[in-house]
C-alpha cells in the first residue's frame, strides 16, 4: 500500500513494506527453538487503525502486551490532544473510586479478591459505570454526612446530660448542706448573684484550662468537674476521646465575659443548666427521649451504610481495574497520530516479529468488536534505528534475566548472558559458600518460596525484603543446590566432615606424644598416607589435622585461579557469536585472535603449570631430604623439589632464571626457558595487533568505499543524461519511473562516518583496558578463595566458641544447656553464616559476572523494550 504524502515525508530514510503473516509465523518458530540466547527480532509496525475501532484495537493490544508505541505527537501539548477529555472522565471516576475504598477501609468491610481481570468496558458501558459510580458516591457521601450529623448531634445530648448530672449531683450535695430543696446561685447572699457556665472539654486540655481560669480570676474562680466515664467518637476523625464535664462559678460580669473567652479558646462544648431542680429534671427527660431517638435513626442508617459498602466491596476491584485500564488505553490513544484524511488513526510501535500475528489478531478482533466493515492494517517500516531489546522469561528465568538487566541492557540481537549465569553464578556462588548444612537450608527456604509461589503472589503486603528474596526465589534455590554440592566436595557439614568411604589417612602411634598438648597430628604423606586417595572430595581426616589450614589454603586457592581463568576464557570465546552474528568476520582476526593468544600464553599457560605440578610431583617422598635409596624412588619429583608456581610465573614475566638446590631442577621440563620466552614475545606482540588492527583495517575500508562511491557518482551521471533524454521524448509516467531510483538512494543515505581520531582513541582504550584488566580479573577471583576459607573458619569458630562448651557439660544442667546453646548456635548460624555470608557472596559473585566475565563479550548498550501491557500498569512498582 502507497502511503499518504505526508506519512511519506515524516519516515524518510524508511521502506515501507506490507506484513506478511507467513514472515511472523516462520519468526515464531524461531523463537521456540530459544530466545534466551539472545533478544529477539523486532520490527517496527505502522498501524492503520479505524477511529471507531481504535479503542477495541488498543484494548486487545493491552491484553497481549506485545506492542511498544512511540508517541507520535511529541510536539503537542499534553492537554491539547485528542483524547484528553476521556482521560480526565478516567481521572474523576478513580477519585471516586478512591473516596469509596476509604470509606470501605474506614467501616473495615473485606474486599474479595478477583478470580479472573475483568476486560476494559466498551464506550457504551463506560457511559453507565460513571453514572453507577457517580450515584453510588453520592449516596455514600449522603449516609457519611447524616452518619455524622445524627452522632454530631448524639454527642451533643450525650454531653448535656452529662453536665446536667453533674450539676444535679453538685447541688444535691449543697441542698443537703442548706436543707433548701429549691437551692440555686442566685440566693447567695451579697448584692451580686452567683453565676456559673457548664461545659465538656477534652481531658488532656483540662489541666491548662483549670490553671487558666485561676490566673484570670485570681482564685475567685471556683471549678467543678468531674470525668465523663463514656469515650465519645468524633464524627470527623472518628476518634475515641475521654471528656471531663465541669462547672465553673464567678461572681460578677466581669470574670463572667472571661470565663466565656477562655472556653471559646479551648474549644469548649457549653451546655445551658437550668437554675431549678425541676427544669434540671425536665431536661434529662427530654434529653433521654431525643438520645433514644436519635439512636434509633443513627442505627438504621449505619445499617443501611453498611449494607451499602458490602454491596460495592462486592465489585471495588473490578471497577478499579477496569477504569484503570480505561486510562491507560486512552493514554496510548494520545500516543497516535491523525490521518490527513482524517480517516485512520496511525500508529507506530516496536513489535517482536514472533508476535506479529498477535497484533493482526487485535487490528481483526478491533474490528469486529465495533462492527466496523473497514478492516484496520498494518505495514513494516524498515529503519535503521536500533530496535528495543526484548529477552522473552519465564518466572524462572526471570530472576537471573533481572541480574544482567541490573548492570546494562544488552544491545540489540546481542549475545544474552543469563542463559549461561543461570549454571555459573550459582557455582561460582557455592565455591565460596561451600557448605553441606549452609547449603541445605538454603535450598529449603528457597523450596518452599518455590512451592508457596501461588499464594505468596497474592500477598500484598509482604513487606519490602520480603519481595527481593521472592523474586530470587529460583536463584536462592539452585544456590543452595550447589553449595549442598560444593559442601560435598569440601567434605564440610556445619564445620565438621562426613566419613562416608574411609578415610585413607594413617596414624603412626596409637597414644599421643609426650610433648603433645591436644589430639591434632601433621599429616605427611609419605608417612601417614596408604595409597589410594578418597573416592569423592577432601579426605575426613584432614579436619583433625594441624596442617589443614595449609593443605586447603593451597588447594582453595589455585582452585580459585583454575576456575577464573575458565570463566573468562569462557567469556572471551562467547565474543565470537556477536562478531559471527554481526557479520564482523574481520574482528576474528583483529580482536578475538590477539584476545585470546595473549590470554592463553599468560595465564592458561599459569594453569596448565599448576596441572603439571600436581601430576609431576609426588608428596609419598620428600625429594632432597629423602634418604630412602632404593630402586625406583624418583628423588628430583619429591616434595621438597615441588616449585612455586607463582614465583616461576614473575620470573617468566621479568626473564628471571629460578633459583635451585641439588638434586632439583630449574625447570619443570626442558626447553622450558625457550618456550616462555617465546609465548611472552608473541603476547607482546598481540598488543600491537590489537590495537591498531582495527583502526588500520577500517582506514582500508573506507578508502575502498570512497573509490566505489567516485564510481556510483560517475554511472548516475551517465544515467541522469539518459533520463534528461527520456523527459524530452516520453511522456510524463516515463518522467517518474525513471526518477523513481534516485528518490529511493536518497532516503538510504548513510549517517556521517565517526573520525578516524575517534575509532584511534576508542582502539586505544580498549587494548590497555583488556591487557590490564587480564592481570587484575585473574587477581580478582581470589576472592573465590578467601571467602571459601573465611566461611570455613568462621563456622568452625562459631561451632568451637559455642555450641561445643554446651556438649561439654553433663547431668540436667547439661541436657537444659544443650537446648539453650543449640538455639543460640542456631541463630546465629542463619543470621551470620547463612544471611550475612549469603549476601556477601552473593555480592561477589555478581562483581565476578559483571566486570571478570561480561565485559570480554557484553556490551550492554541497548535500551529495553517496555510494551503496553494491562499486567505492567496493574501491577504494582518494585
Amino acid at each position: 500500500m502507497t502511503l499518504p504524502r505526508n506519512q511519506t515525508e515524516h519516515h524518510d530514510m524508511r521502506v515501507v513494506r506490507p506484513y506478511s503473516p507467513l514472515l511472523c509465523h516462520q519468526a515464531h518458530d524461531r523463537y521456540n527453538m530459544g530466545s534466551l540466547f539472545r533478544s529477539e527480532e523486532m520490527a517496527l509496525a505502522q498501524l492503520f487503525i479505524q477511529p471507531e475501532a481504535a479503542y477495541f484495537v488498543v484494548s486487545e493490544l493491552g491484553e497481549t502486551g506485545c506492542v511498544q508505541f512511540r508517541d507520535l505527537n511529541e510536539e503537542t501539548n499534553v492537554f491539547q490532544r485528542q483524547f484528553v477529555s476521556e482521560v480526565r472522565r478516567c481521572e474523576e471516576m478513580e477519585k471516586k473510586l478512591r473516596y469509596i475504598e476509604q470509606e470501605v477501609k474506614r467501616d473495615d468491610v473485606f474486599v474479595p479478591d478477583m478470580r479472573e481481570l475483568p476486560m476494559a468496558p466498551n464506550p457504551r458501558q463506560i457511559i453507565d459505570l460513571e453514572a453507577h459510580l457517580e450515584k453510588t458516591e453520592a449516596d455514600i457521601r449522603e449516609l457519611s454526612e447524616n452518619t455524622a450529623t445524627l452522632k454530631s448531634d448524639l454527642n451533643e445530648l450525650v454531653q448535656m446530660k452529662h453536665v446536667l448530672e453533674k450539676a444535679q449531683n453538685f447541688f444535691n450535695q449543697r441542698e443537703e448542706v442548706t436543707h433548701d430543696p429549691n437551692w440555686s446561685p442566685d440566693d447567695v447572699e451579697g448584692d451580686t448573684p452567683l453565676g456559673y457556665v457548664a461545659g465538656v472539654i477534652n481531658q488532656e486540655k483540662f489541666y491548662p484550662f483549670e490553671k487558666i481560669l485561676w490566673r484570670i480570676g485570681r482564685g475567685n474562680i471556683f471549678v467543678k468537674y468531674d470525668e465523663i466515664n463514656e469515650a465519645l467518637d468524633d464524627p470527623k476523625t472518628g476518634t475515641r476521646n475521654k471528656k471531663v464535664a465541669f462547672m465553673a462559678f464567678f461572681q460578677g460580669s466581669n470574670l463572667q465575659s472571661r470565663v466565656k473567652k477562655i472556653c471559646a479558646g479551648f474549644h469548649v462544648s457549653l451546655c445551658e443548666c437550668p437554675h431549678s431542680a425541676s427544669s434540671r429534671r425536665e431536661r434529662l427527660i427530654s434529653i433521654a427521649t431525643d438520645v433514644a431517638d436519635i439512636e434509633t435513626v443513627l442505627n438504621q442508617t449505619m445499617d443501611h451504610r453498611r449494607r451499602l459498602l458490602h454491596t460495592v466491596a462486592k465489585e471495588l476491584a473490578n471497577w478499579t481495574v477496569m477504569v484503570c485500564k480505561m486510562k491507560a488505553i486512552y493514554h496510548t490513544l494520545n500516543l497516535l497520530s491523525v490521518d490527513v484524511s482524517k480517516k485512520f488513526l496511525i500508529g507506530e510501535a516496536w513489535v517482536p516479529t514472533a508476535d506479529m500475528h498477535l497484533v493482526e489478531n487485535a487490528l481483526t478482533q478491533g474490528s469486529i468488536s465495533c462492527g466496523s466493515t473497514v478492516p484496520s492494517f498494518l505495514n513494516i517500516i524498515e529503519t535503521k534505528e536500533t530496535p528495543p531489546t526484548f529477552n522473552r522469561t519465564n518466572k524462572f528465568t526471570q530472576g537471573f534475566q533481572n541480574l544482567i538487566s541490573s548492570y546494562a541492557f544488552a544491545s540489540y540481537r546481542e549475545l544474552n548472558p543469563a542463559l549461561y549465569t543461570i549454571v555459573t553464578f550459582p557455582f561460582l556462588f557455592a565455591v565460596m559458600f561451600g557448605d553441606l548444612g549452609h547449603g541445605a537450608i538454603m535450598f529449603l527456604s528457597g523450596l518452599s518460596l518455590v512451592l508457596l509461589e501461588k499464594k505468596l503472589e497474592r500477598r500484598k503486603d509482604m513487606g519490602e525484603i520480603f519481595n527481593i528474596f521472592f523474586a530470587g526465589r529460583y536463584i536462592i534455590l539452585l544456590m543452595g543446590l550447589f553449595s549442598m554440592y560444593t559442601g560435598f566436595i569440601y567434605n564440610d557439614i556445619f564445620s565438621k566432615s562426613m566419613n562416608i568411604f574411609g578415610t585413607k589417612w594413617k596414624v603412626m602411634y596409637d597414644t599421643l606424644p609426650e610433648n603433645s598438648s591436644d589430639s591434632y597430628y601433621q599429616f605427611v604423606p609419605r608417612i601417614n598416607f596408604e595409597g589410594d586417595p578418597y573416592w569423592a572430595g577432601v579426605d575426613p581426616a584432614w579436619q583433625s589435622a594441624e596442617n589443614k589450614i595449609i593443605f586447603l589454603n593451597s588447594f582453595k586457592m589455585k582452585l580459585s585461579i583454575i576456575i577464573g581463568v575458565v570463566h573468562m576464557v569462557f567469556g572471551i570465546v562467547l565474543s565470537t557469536v556477536n562478531f559471527i552474528h554481526l557479520k564482523k568476520y574481520s574482528a576474528l582476526l583483529l580482536d578475538f585472535l590477539p584476545k585470546i593468544l595473549f590470554f592463553f600464553l599468560m595465564f592458561v599457560y599459569l594453569v596448565v603449570m599448576v596441572f603439571m605440578k600436581y601430576t609431576m610431583y609426588s608428596g609419598l617422598y620428600d625429594g632432597a631430604n629423602d634418604t630412602d635409596t632404593s630402586p625406583g624412588v624418583d628423588t628430583v619429583h619429591g616434595s621438597s623439589c615441588a616449585p612455586s608456581v607463582l614465583i616461576y610465573f614473575i620470573d617468566m614475566m621479568l626473564f628471571k632464571q629460578p633459583d635451585a638446590t641439588d638434586p632439583c631442577e630449574k625447570y619443570m621440563y626442558p626447553s622450558q626457558e625457550i618456550i616462555q620466552k617465546m609465548f611472552i614475545f608473541v603476547a607482546l606482540i598481540c598488543i600491537p595487533f590489537l590495537l591498531l588492527g582495527t583502526p588500520l583495517y577500517e582506514m582500508q575500508k573506507r578508502k575502498r568505499s570512497h573509490r566505489a562511491q567516485g564510481v556510483n557518482h560517475v554511472e548516475n551521471g551517465y544515467r541522469n543524461g539518459q533520463v534528461n533524454q527520456a523527459m524530452e521524448m516520453d511522456s510524463r509516467e516515463s518522467m517518474k519511473q525513471a526518477l523513481t531510483p534516485t528518490s529511493t538512494a536518497e532516503e538510504g543515505h548513510e549517517e556521517e562516518e565517526e573520525p578516524m581520531s575517534e575509532i584511534f582513541v576508542h582502539s586505544a582504550i580498549h587494548t590497555i583496558e583488556y591487557t590490564l584488566s587480564t592481570v587484575s580479573h585473574t587477581a580478582s577471583y581470589l576472592r573465590l578463595w578467601a571467602l571459601s576459607l573465611a566461611h570455613a573458619q568462621l563456622s568452625e569458630v562459631l561451632w568451637t566458641m559455642v555450641f561445643r562448651k554446651g556438649l561439654t557439660m553433663s547431668g540436667y544442667v547439661g541436657v537444659a544447656a544443650v537446648f539453650i546453646i543449640f538455639a543460640v548456635w542456631a541463630f546465629f548460624t542463619v543470621a551470620i553464616l547463612v544471611l550475612m555470608e549469603g549476601l556477601s557472596a552473593f555480592l561477589h559473585t555478581l562483581r565476578l559476572h559483571w566486570v571478570e566475565f561480561m565485559t570480554k563479550f557484553y556490551e550492554g548498550a541497548g535500551y529495553d523494550f517496555r510494551p503496553f501491557s494491562f499486567k505492567t500498569v496493574l501491577e504494582p512498582e518494585d
